[in-house]
């Protein structure tokens, strides 16, 4: 039964991991010349790419993994899984005609990940 409940809590744990890490994704942001990294500072965006044309404040769902209490001893539960809002921030800035547009999400003040948008007409 321990064996039981060590593979579940393992598993658990993975799950855990899994549901709150950033989408892996090689996207960058180049703004005169310069690359922005994940990791970066606003500070550092602006310098770079300056004053983005959009910014919005976003909730980002992630799923949470709550592991209740046994009542009896022994008892084998499961988690509970309940979404939450993550708080953070998307500049957006438009690279031209043609292009598409660049989508900075920021976390904590630092960027979290980029990504395209549509393309601009």
């Amino acid at each position: 039964m321990l064996r039981h409940r060590l593979a579940a809590t393992g598993l658990a744990l993975a799950a855990l991991g899994a549901g709150l890490a950033a989408p892996a994704a090689a996207q960058a942001l180049r703004c005169n010349g310069h690359l922005v990294n994940v990791g970066e500072s606003k500070l550092s965006v602006v310098r770079k790419c300056g004053e983005p044309a959009w910014r919005e404040a976003v909730c980002v769902s992630r799923e949470l993994f709550i592991w209740p209490q046994p009542v009896v001893p022994g008892q084998v539960l499961q988690p509970l899984i309940t979404p939450q809002c993550v708080p953070m921030e998307e500049w957006t800035y438009d690279r031209g005609e043609g292009q598409f547009l660049g989508i900075v999400r920021f976390r904590n003040s630092s960027v979290e990940s980029m990504r395209d948008g549509e393309r601009m007409r």
